[in-house]
């Protein structure tokens, strides 16, 4: 910051006005800062009015208030995030990557107006983060205060990350009422818009990764998402995230007429958009200003991926309606991959989780879109391939989807360049690896190994699994004495002189695979196998580097909570092969225990709703080997459910279809699909002639009109409840 300010700690007045005072002012210069990037303070100068208000309420802790610009940082959530409906679902676009596809969307926007109807379309750059709702309401200082903030979830439901947001200094904690009436908003409503972290933001954050010996984040997109659900909103507050609002809603209707009103009415309530935001009146107009992004993206200091391109009145727009996933008065136009050119050095292995190795190409450093890139994805043998690559050829190179960075191409090969050998032995703990009959990958099957014992952690302590916050990359580094899972060079893998050929071992591996590892335990490790986790103590965590009385407390709490996951959680969270959470669920409906589905053969297996041979097989083959019935056991004995909630299913809808499309009026797609099933019934994602009911809320889309085709009965939720009784 820079510029001068006034010292009002020698104002006149009693303290509550001094207060409202320096809180005006800091709230005015963090608006300058963090929205209009026209800072007139130094930093010092705008630490000193900080370090004023907090002395004040400090004296006078009855007149502190939520929304003081001293209270971002505050408590973590007592039990993790709370999920939270949304007053509307937060859809996602349909996209066009070609200007033929964006004039065709633009054709059938016509087509379904008036031809009288005068069309706009509002252009603004789409922001390459997560999005983000905030619900203001009346505050009894007059004007409105931030309520809550919301992710976007699934669309229907997300979670409440308020402690968060509120650290992000672009959020107002507060609206005055005077910038409402400029604003002409009421004192309740919601702001939608876009989380980011901008760039020199990210390249922070991960040289500070870096000099912890933790892993760089893949790109600011998923750094931005990781960050906003932290447990510690002191973290967040240190990442500084930046917020950039597109929406205005009240009780999930668009407040204001227009788009463009919108963006001018968020401006006047102090909420930062993005200045680049254009009105225009034609397709040629749109496709001129996705060129002249294009021109600027490398240097606005944060990503974007595209443009977002939406009808402007929203009179048009409820015209012109949904589809099932979609609204049809908008469309995403993503910009085609970046790329370069860049040299092959070598190729690196990393072993997953379930031992599979991914070949990883070390490249020559290139930028591309103003990241720095030096690795890229190969996939797999077939891969490798198809591309025809060797170390030591130069290769194009494209951030997919402007994210992962993958070779598309050799652009030339060099004299001196060399095939790539994948592996004979594991790059990790060095057991030989297996490439099984019919499969793609090469896998070590080591139960032991400690690359896969760290990728299983951090799938057994996932938010989709157990859910154990704070168990992340850096504390599962240090709780296996070693760093996380980086790929290695061919060069380092030291295998035995004469190693079984993989044929002749194909056959012993499962036999084998529980044998101890070739490395060294690493002599601090505190876990060796995710049930480990249950012996965890407080003070064991205490002799972790940057771990405190607090986060020790914390992390073993989330620990003992987990033990009450359903038994398919924990089915989930033993890294079978195949088995995600809907096999999990099918195999724990089906068989009601661990202990059936751990004897159940494979002829049982496959009656299971969902469960085919090769599913069937991989059950069977994890719990034939000893070290991973020791792990049940051992978990068993953690205290953990190994029994199914009993389901019980009515015949209410015994033999009947239904798909369901559009918002319904009180219920959400998860509660009427559960409803329906506990009632005998089916739910599918498709209308065929099989279907027997569709369950159509409002903005139904061409579900609906394949329904109507085919001359499947419509339901809307009335119809539906009174089936359910």
């Amino acid at each position: 910051m820079s510029g001068t300010s006034k010292d009002t700690s020698g104002a006149d007045g009693t303290a509550a006005e001094q207060i409202a005072a320096l809180r005006a002012e800091i709230v005015h210069h963090e608006h300058l800062y963090y929205v209009m990037d026209a800072p007139v303070l130094t930093d010092a100068q705008y630490d000193r009015l900080v370090n004023q208000l907090k002395a004040l309420e400090a004296e006078h802790a009855d007149l502190v208030t939520p929304d003081s610009p001293t209270q971002r940082v505050g408590g973590k959530p007592k039990e993790g995030f709370a999920k939270v409906a949304h007053s509307r679902p937060m859809l996602s676009l349909d996209n066009a990557y070609n200007e033929e596809e964006l004039r065709a969307w633009a054709d059938r926007v016509r087509g379904a107006l008036h031809p009288n109807d005068v069309l706009e379309f509002v252009c603004e750059y789409k922001l390459d983060g997560l999005s983000l709702a905030l619900h203001y309401d009346a505050s009894k200082h007059g004007g409105s205060s931030l309520q809550r903030g919301i992710t976007r979830g699934d669309g229907a439901v997300g979670e409440d990350v308020t402690s968060n947001v509120r650290t992000i200094r672009s959020v107002p904690l507060a609206v005055s009422a005077d910038k409402l009436k400029v604003a002409g908003l009421p004192a309740s409503f919601e702001v939608r818009g876009e989380v980011v972290m901008p760039q020199k933001a990210f390249e922070q954050m991960n040289r500070e990764r870096e000099a912890a010996g933790q892993s760089a984040a893949a790109n600011p997109r998923n750094a931005a998402a990781g960050t906003i659900r932290t447990v510690e909103p002191s973290i967040v507050s240190q990442r500084r995230l930046d917020y950039y609002a597109y929406f205005l809603l009240r009780d999930g209707e668009f407040l204001l007429p227009t788009q463009r009103e919108t963006l001018a009415a968020l401006n006047a309530a102090g909420f930062k958009t993005n200045p680049y935001a254009r009105t225009v009146s034609s397709i040629d107009d749109v496709i001129a200003f996705i060129a002249d992004a294009e021109t600027k993206r490398d240097s606005l200091g944060y990503e974007i991926d595209g443009i977002v391109i939406k009808v402007n009145a929203v009179a048009q727009q409820r015209r012109l309606g949904f589809t099932g996933k979609a609204p049809r008065w908008a469309i995403a136009y993503k910009f085609p991959a970046r790329g370069a050119v860049t040299k092959l050095l070598d190729v690196l292995f990393q072993v997953g989780r379930t031992g599979k190795l991914t070949p990883v190409a070390a490249l020559a450093p290139v930028g591309i879109g103003g990241i720095t890139v030096a690795r890229a994805t190969l996939h797999n043998p077939d891969e490798i391939a198809r591309l025809g690559v060797r170390i030591g050829d130069m290769v194009a190179v494209e951030r997919g989807g402007d994210v992962i960075p993958k070779i598309t191409e050799v652009v030339s090969t060099a004299d001196d360049s060399k095939p790539i050998v994948f592996p004979t032995h594991c790059p990790k703990c060095k057991e030989p690896v297996i490439r099984a009959e019919g499969e793609i990958d090469f896998r070590c099957v080591n139960a032991s190994c400690p690359a896969r014992l760290s990728e299983e952690l951090l799938h057994y302590a996932s938010r989709g699994v157990m859910n154990i916050e704070g168990l992340g990359e850096a504390m599962v580094a240090q709780l296996l004495g070693h760093p996380l899972n980086d790929p290695v060079s061919l060069a380092d893998v030291e295998a035995p002189d004469a190693p079984m050929s993989l044929d002749a071992r194909d056959a012993e591996m499962v036999e084998n695979s529980d044998a101890t590892s070739a490395e060294e335990p690493t002599r601090n490790a505190l876990v060796h196998t995710v049930a480990d986790l249950y012996d965890l103590k407080a003070e064991d965590l205490l002799t972790l580097e940057r771990v405190g009385p607090k986060t020790a407390e914390s992390l073993i709490a989330q620990i003992e909570r987990s033990k009450q996951a359903p038994m398919y959680r924990v089915l989930l969270g033993l890294g079978i092969r195949h088995v995600g959470e809907r096999t999990a669920q099918d195999l724990a409906n089906t068989f009601g225990s661990m202990d059936a589905i751990m004897t159940a053969t494979e002829e049982e297996l496959v009656q299971a709703e969902g469960i085919g041979p090769i599913v069937a097989k991989t059950i069977r083959e994890f719990f034939a080997i000893d070290k991973n019935r020791g792990l049940v056991e051992a978990l068993r004995a953690a205290g953990l459910q190994f029994t199914a909630e009993k389901k019980v299913v009515g015949t209410a809808l015994a033999g009947q279809t239904f798909v369901l499309t559009g918002t319904l009026p009180t219920l959400t797609r998860d509660e009427a699909k559960a409803r329906i099933e506990a009632e005998g019934g089916k739910v599918s994602g498709s209308v065929s002639k099989k279907t027997t009911h569709v369950v159509a809320g409002e903005d139904a889309g061409s579900k609906l009109d394949k329904a109507r085709e085919l001359g499947v009965n419509v339901l809307d939720e009335a119809g539906l409840l009174q089936l359910l009784g």
